[in-house]
Order: structure tokens, then C-alpha cells, then sequence
């Protein structure tokens, strides 16, 4: 990618984007990334099993590293800290988009031209928001998609004006695992060629869709609440667990000692 196309699509800006809460953390969150050399792709908030606050960024060439995840999150959490745009205790998840990906910008829909997707209308068109079929790529500002339901004597083929797609997603099939595997290894080619020393430890990608392997950056310490449970997930001690533990010069009374002890205490 040329030093020209690497700057535009860097900068080209999502169609496709959050609200409400959502929005106001991605509004803080994008000029961070930016500032580090990501894009933004979405912003989630989930309140399955207490919130969480899901960020999704990337490289322009759709990669993200664990250690980027690291680093995004070493960045972006006192930035959060100060704006404080979420008003409970939230856990950060930074993660790369996955394979089975939000399409957010009109690069993703020409990109994964070819793959299924299925997308949801914020503003119905022809009558229905559900679309789901083969991506034909995109034609200005519209994703063109080959409806897998159209009824015999309908054109199967729709253009869906993207800034009123509410939610644009991959389907998981074989070929689209293929091609995530073929992006990587093309990826991997191009930094061995980029000149980058042999002996350094590669980078991890990060692996994409399973929260099991996403970077969990933080709790939140909410001055609305306790922050007992972020204080101790941060390796500080608990004061009335501290109290209980033994002196290091303890020692254990004799056998008839302790039996004489439980007797006077029954």
C-alpha cells in the first residue's frame, strides 16, 4: 500500500455508526486510536454479566495485534477515566473486528465483495430492513447485495444506501476463513519484507470474535460505587483479609494446647 492509499484510508470516515451512549464513546475513543495509528470500527456496550465496553479497532490493512490491543488500552483507559462517559463500574474489552466482521465504511463493502452479509435498516428499504445475501461490493455510497429470499419475477440484486444501514455484518462461512487466513499470511509477508529484524519475537495477532482472547484492559473504579472489586483486581489487598493472615513469626500452639483451647471455646 502506497504512502498515498495508506493516508486515505486512514482517514475515510465511517458511514455506519453508534448512538446514544455508544456514540459519546466512540466520539472520545476515534481521536485516541487515531493518535496511535488505529481506526475506530465500533463501539459496544453490554450489560451481560455487568457492563462491558467493547471497542473494536484496527490497522488500515485490518490487522490488530494483542500487544496493539495492549497499548490502546494503556492510552485510551485515563483518557476514559477523566471523561467518565459511562455512569457505572464497566469492564474494557479492546478487540480487533473478528472475521465474521461490522462493515462500517464503503472500503469494508467493497473489500468483502463476494462473502455473504447480512444487514439490518435503521430506515426500511422497499418495505423491509432484513437483508441477507451475496455482497456484489459497493456503488457510491450504496452496498450492492444479491438477495438470497427474492421471490420469482423480483430482481434479487438491491442497493442499500449505507449511512442508513443500522448494523452491516460478515456471515461465517468456509471461504471468508479462508480469505482471513490468506489476509494474514499477506500480512505477515509484507512486514518480513518490510525490513523488521528476524530475530525479534513476532507479533501476536490477536485472535478475532472470541471474547475469550480479547484484551481486557481494566475495571473501572466508578466513584459511584465501592471499587472493592477493581481495587482487588488490581493487585491491591484487601484490609480485613490482611488483618487475618499470620505473622511470619507465627507459631502453632503444642496439640494438647489446641485441644484444651476448642474445649474452653465449645
Amino acid at each position: 500500500m502506497t504512502e498515498t492509499s495508506d493516508l486515505q484510508a486512514f482517514s475515510e470516515p465511517r458511514l455506519i455508526v453508534e448512538q446514544g451512549a455508544a456514540a459519546r464513546l466512540a466520539a472520545i475513543a476515534e481521536p485516541v486510536l487515531a493518535g496511535l495509528g488505529f481506526r475506530l470500527v465500533r463501539v459496544r456496550i453490554s450489560g451481560v454479566s455487568g457492563c462491558t465496553v467493547q471497542i473494536m479497532a484496527e490497522r488500515t490493512d485490518g490487522t490488530l495485534t494483542i500487544d496493539d490491543c495492549e497499548a490502546i488500552s494503556r492510552t485510551l483507559s485515563p483518557v476514559l477515566d477523566v471523561a467518565d462517559p459511562v455512569a457505572e463500574a464497566y469492564r474494557l474489552e479492546i478487540s480487533s473486528p473478528g472475521i465474521d466482521r461490522p462493515l462500517v465504511r464503503v472500503s469494508d463493502f467493497a473489500r468483502f465483495a463476494g462473502h455473504q452479509v447480512k444487514v439490518e435498516m435503521a430506515i426500511a428499504v422497499e418495505g423491509r430492513r432484513r437483508f441477507r445475501g451475496m455482497l456484489l461490493g459497493a456503488q457510491g455510497e450504496a452496498a450492492q447485495i444479491r438477495r438470497d429470499d427474492a421471490p420469482a419475477g423480483e430482481a434479487p440484486e438491491v442497493l442499500l444506501p449505507i449511512r442508513d444501514i443500522a448494523e452491516a455484518r460478515l456471515v461465517l462461512t468456509d471461504a471468508l476463513v479462508a480469505e482471513s487466513l490468506r489476509r494474514g499470511k499477506e500480512a505477515e509477508r509484507r512486514a518480513r519484507q518490510s525490513g523488521a529484524p528476524t530475530d525479534q519475537e513476532p507479533e501476536r495477532e490477536a485472535p478475532p470474535g472470541d471474547a475469550m482472547h480479547r484484551q481486557e484492559a481494566r475495571k473501572k473504579d466508578s466513584r459511584k460505587n465501592t471499587g472493592k472489586a477493581g481495587r482487588r483486581d488490581n493487585g491491591h489487598s484487601d484490609p480485613a483479609q490482611a488483618s487475618r493472615r499470620p505473622s511470619p513469626n507465627f507459631q502453632p500452639a503444642p496439640a494438647h494446647r489446641r485441644r484444651v483451647a476448642q474445649h474452653e471455646g465449645d
